[in-house]
């Protein structure tokens, strides 16, 4: 038996379209075809048997639309926008309830002034209140306590916001610490940062006396850090530790903040491995995105350490901000510039600094480890205290037949040198990735 299926139809435009049946009864042709019928250019035909036993259906591969679940709370999913605009005027339930409103008014075409013109809630909140709804959500799902969150149904947008760049898991660790202690909005960015800035730190020194696992420790590192960039002994060298100290949680930070604090490690000897024995000037780190998060920042001009020391001495001496913009405005133009955190070596040198980039810290007489030597630098210098008074201090000089160095007031003094370009204020290190500060694929939101 044959199949209807299996006859081909021939498809060639420029034919006639007929059938075999056509063919077969000539007579009911109302026109006459251009051709002989014993012409036609059918294709032969192939038969096939029909299978005895029916073919299984076909997955059906349409699936009706579902559409996903609503991010809105049940009380508000029912509300048009004018209804969802009066709750965020009115801030009608919890603050954590009403901010997915405000993602939902975006998607239909509202703006953020917009949405500040009729609710009073300025752009910058609305942005707040949604990452730290979305931070919340985490904690949630991390299954944090619900004791802890509950500590942030009142007011705790601005405590949540501050921790939106740490892991799931630094978060949890994170919220608990603020609730047992209190701790404010900025009290949460510096615990923030100073976790996520703790595992970049491996080789600073009392680095390994520190638990990455503790909130406290991770803060009361950074104030550890921060004191050491101040003279010894003065105030804020204290003040630095003092904090340390009352926020460390661990009996080994605890140990190692109070040796310092009682400066024992003044008596220590010098050590190949540990620089901050031999060297009086900080030497800092650089972080990725650092200068974007300071609140305050210095522009100084850059020479290299190729280039004579003409350069040096021909550099703008002062740079400053003028303005309700801030315009950065320089005595002279000139061709490098870089960017720095305010630091407070930095903060005062507004008139006379400049910065010489060595290729090579070998410049620096210190005794450091084999992988410290390979690293670019820029030297800032204070072009103001030329002098080389200080037996201790690190001066930047041109030494005749060694190029341009640093090297400290003492041995200048040796070489018969009275005069420096400059005292050097600050070493800078390039940012460098670390591979432990990765966050891993379930870490992420």
């Amino acid at each position: 038996m044959l199949s209807s299926t299996s006859l081909k139809p021939i498809t060639n435009p420029k034919i006639p379209f007929f059938s075999s049946f056509s063919i077969q009864n000539l007579s009911l042709l109302s026109f006459r075809l251009p051709f002989s019928p014993s012409k036609t250019l059918l294709k032969p035909i192939s038969a096939t048997l029909i299978p005895s036993t029916p073919q299984p259906q076909q997955q059906q591969l349409y699936q009706p639309f579902r559409p996903p679940p609503s991010p809105l709370p049940p009380k508000f999913r029912s509300l048009d926008a004018q209804g969802r605009l009066d709750v965020l005027a009115n801030r009608h339930g919890l603050w954590f309830e009403y901010a997915p409103l405000i993602p939902s008014l975006y998607q239909e075409g509202f703006s953020p002034p917009s949405i500040e013109e009729i609710t009073g809630i300025t752009g910058v909140e609305q942005n707040r209140l949604i990452v730290a709804s979305q931070v919340r959500e985490s904690l949630i799902q991390s299954k944090t306590d619900e004791d802890v969150i509950s500590f942030f149904d009142t007011g705790g947008a601005e405590l949540l916001y501050e921790i939106r760049l740490l892991s799931a898991s630094q978060r949890a660790e994170a919220v608990r610490y603020i609730v047992e202690n209190g701790l404010d909005a900025k009290g949460a960015q510096d615990l923030a940062r100073a976790m996520k800035d703790f595992p970049r730190r491996k080789m600073d020194k009392g680095w390994k006396s520190f638990e990455y696992g503790l909130p406290g420790d991770c803060l009361s590192f950074m104030y550890y850090r921060l004191s050491r960039e101040h003279r010894n002994p003065s105030e804020q060298r204290t003040a630095a530790l003092m904090q340390a100290l009352q926020v460390a949680e661990s009996e080994s930070a605890k140990k190692e903040v109070s040796q310092e604090l009682e400066g024992g490690e003044d008596e220590k000897p010098e050590k190949d491995d540990d620089l901050d024995y031999r060297v009086r000037v900080p030497v800092v780190r650089m972080q990725f995105g650092e200068v974007a998060e300071a609140t305050s920042v210095v522009v100084l001009p850059v020479c290299m350490a190729e280039e004579d020391t003409k350069e040096i001495l021909e550099a703008p001496l002062e740079c400053r901000s003028v303005g309700d913009f801030g315009v950065v405005e320089a005595e002279k133009g000139w061709k490098r510039w870089v960017v720095l955190p305010s630091w407070e070596p930095l903060a005062g040198l507004r008139h006379g600094g400049v910065v010489v980039a060595f290729s090579d810290t070998r410049v620096i007489p210190w005794k450091s480890n084999r992988w410290y030597k390979e690293e670019a630098i820029l030297v800032v210098t204070d072009r103001n205290r030329k002098e080389v008074e200080v037996d201790a201090a690190f001066y930047l000089a041109m030494v005749e037949g060694g190029g341009l160095t640093v090297d400290t007031g003492s041995a200048l003094k040796e070489m018969g040198v009275k005069e420096s370009l400059g005292t050097v204020v600050l070493v800078v290190r390039p940012p460098k990735e670390e591979s432990d500060d990765q966050l891993s694929d379930e870490d992420w939101e």
